[in-house]
């Protein structure tokens, strides 16, 4: 039995990372767009945390849940796997919860080369400034506005 829950938990935990390991928006097949532009206005905002929501009461549900098979036999070990996997669960998403604090963010308003105004949101890079000549890489959700 601890086998099949050994198994279980490697091949989770080896699915679990190699998901985390491709970010949305990674396509490999489109080419990057760059374009040059001066930044017209910086507005400081709060973005969201980047962590995924519930991966840590899953991560520590089934931590619960492998801790508790390792407890008891027959129906005191089904009890003590169904606490382990409840308990973990509620502490995994506690932990969770200390990592989901806002980012501190810029709003980069940038007027590109043809005169065109664009907005990127993007975390904070103390080294741009208004009036700066910048690079604007990419485009939609995964365009970052970078010094020249």
């Amino acid at each position: 039995m601890f086998q099949k829950v050994s198994s279980f938990l490697s091949a989770f935990a080896l699915a679990l990372f190699l998901t985390a390991c491709v970010g949305p928006g990674m396509q490999a097949d489109q080419p990057m767009e760059i374009r040059n532009g001066v930044i017209e206005q910086i507005t400081l905002v709060q973005l969201p945390s980047n962590h995924h929501m519930g991966v840590g009461a899953i991560v520590g549900g089934v931590a619960g849940l492998g801790i508790g098979s390792l407890i008891g036999a027959g129906s005191g070990r089904d009890v003590a796997m169904v606490l382990g996997t409840i308990g973990g669960a509620f502490v995994g998403n506690e932990v969770q919860k200390k990592y989901e604090q806002p980012v501190q963010g810029q709003q980069i308003i940038v007027r590109v080369a043809n005169g065109v105004l664009i907005s990127v949101t993007q975390p904070s890079n103390p080294g741009l400034r208004q009036g700066q000549r910048v690079y604007v890489e990419g485009s939609g959700e995964n365009a970052r506005v970078i010094p020249r």
